[in-house]
């Protein structure tokens, strides 16, 4: 259990020291058996301490703190329950990815570590937050996705582990601002899907997502 809290605190404070949300915004959560805790509503994140971390059923969706859990809730239950390989949730604003999705483009590959450890990026036009449009759209694409990319709106990782989803949130925000640099000065060039299973067959790489995956 206090691992948990644990988790949640040190990742909050990454995602807002590392710039990959701005005030209040964001929101993550981890699994615990049959619950999740999740960030409270209107908390800036590096504000919230053991006692306000929402817990929530998983299975009903009850609430069983006293108080408001993330507008976002919907979102992070269809993840838990439609994937019990994760036990980790992140939602960000990154700044690139947001601005390059919200441009109609995806984020392409063009450095071997976002190939070689994010192996899908779903993407999600834009439908309004916090609601269960979001979360229906999300489940429709998180079964075989770690990385959703909703467009005007923001960036959605899981994870086996809180850093697993942590690090394809970095990588998907680094493969975005690298695009958006390369688009700048020339025409970027992008690997091929070629390149890209040759990076995901190396041992190397096999090895560093097993210990994400165990952190």
């Amino acid at each position: 259990m206090s691992n948990v809290f644990e988790q949640l605190r040190l990742y909050s404070n990454k995602l807002v020291q590392s710039g990959l949300v701005v005030g209040a915004g964001g929101n993550l959560s981890m699994r615990d058996g049959g619950f999740m805790y999740i960030s409270p509503s209107g908390f800036d994140l590096q504000e919230i301490e053991t006692e306000h971390w929402v817990k929530v059923n998983i299975e009903t969706g009850e609430v069983l703190s006293d108080l408001k859990p993330s507008s976002e809730i919907l979102m992070h239950l269809e993840c838990f329950r439609r994937r019990p390989d994760i036990n980790s949730v992140l939602h960000a604003h990154p700044s690139y990815s947001v601005g390059v999705s919200s441009a109609g483009k995806d984020i392409p590959n063009m450095f071997p570590d976002f190939p070689a450890m994010v192996k899908k990026v779903a993407y999600l036009d834009y439908v309004i937050p916090t609601t269960n449009v979001l979360a229906d759209k999300v489940a429709a694409v998180i079964d075989d996705a770690d990385v959703v990319v909703m467009r005007n709106h923001g960036v959605m990782t899981v994870g086996k582990s809180m850093k697993e989803a942590y690090f394809f949130m970095q990588l998907t925000e680094e493969a975005a601002k690298v695009f958006t640099i390369a688009s700048t000065v020339g025409t970027p060039r992008l690997l091929s899907e070629d390149e890209c299973q040759d990076l995901r067959n190396l041992a190397a790489e096999k090895f560093r997502s097993k210990l994400l995956k165990d952190s």
